[in-house]
């Protein structure tokens, strides 16, 4: 029993005093719905977060190893969004929204060097996006995901047929997103990937390759649809994102 409480105080928070704080802010403020909770909140989780300005946390929002999540100014996490941050840390830039059901998760219990998440400003996280950093995950700025998005920047390896996959591994390349990138609904971005500044994966797409900058992928696994140029470029965009969404 002993062991059980303490492995699960370990994947909780930097320390039993910690828990015991984190625990308290949730369990007396963590519920209260509408403006008076956000602006309770964004007095007293202080406490336990690492604040730049003002921000905005919406009621049921789960945070873990709260003290390695750092929030620039006027940033907005909606309702239902799970931050755990252990330990590296989780840093949001300023005027970037997080929306409900949003899971950013470092969770690094394998003492892996580059773990973390970086998202930058004016950053737009889908609802139900999924974030995994244990081999690091930096975004740049003005990068919108879409709904049920996922950026995984871990994977297994499996290479021996005559070993269960659980025993041979992991990869945690990390995965670098660069700035004015949108990511359609549902599209997956696997480890050891970067995604070049103000390109596009369109819907469902799963991009196991680098995404050079200014262009289109879409697809399984994903492949260049166009490469965007001015006015043309636009079209091509638009006709590409259309036809990902609606087939």
């Amino acid at each position: 029993m002993l062991d059980s409480l303490r492995l699960y105080l370990r994947r909780q928070a930097d320390g039993l005093g910690r828990y015991i704080l984190e625990q308290s802010l949730y369990a007396t403020i963590g519920w209260i719905p509408t403006m008076v909770g956000i602006g309770l909140r964004s007095i007293l989780y202080r406490l336990i977060l690492r604040m730049e300005g003002v921000a905005a946390i919406e009621s049921n929002v789960r945070l873990r190893f709260a003290n390695y999540i750092k929030l620039g100014h006027k940033v907005y996490i909606d309702q239902g969004a799970y931050l755990h941050a252990m330990p590296s840390g989780i840093e949001i830039g300023d005027d970037t929204i997080i929306m409900h059901g949003a899971v950013l998760h470092v969770y690094n219990f394998r003492d892996l060097p580059k773990a973390r998440i970086k998202i930058g400003r004016k950053c737009l996280i889908g609802e139900y996006s999924i974030i995994r950093g244990q081999g690091g995950v930096t975004i740049g700025d003005r990068v919108y995901t879409s709904p049920f998005t996922q950026i995984i920047a871990v994977n297994h390896i499996f290479d021996d047929p005559a070993r269960p996959f659980v025993e041979q591994g992991i990869t945690a390349e990390g995965i670098v997103i660069e700035d004015d990138v949108w990511l359609g609904s549902g599209a997956i971005i696997t480890d050891g990937v970067r995604v070049g500044e103000g390109g596009v994966v369109a819907a469902g797409a799963v991009v196991t390759k680098d995404v050079p900058p200014h262009t289109v992928v879409g697809g399984v696994p994903a492949k260049i649809i166009k490469t965007i140029e001015g006015d043309a470029g636009r079209r091509a965009l638009n006709q590409a994102i259309y036809f990902e969404t609606t087939r």
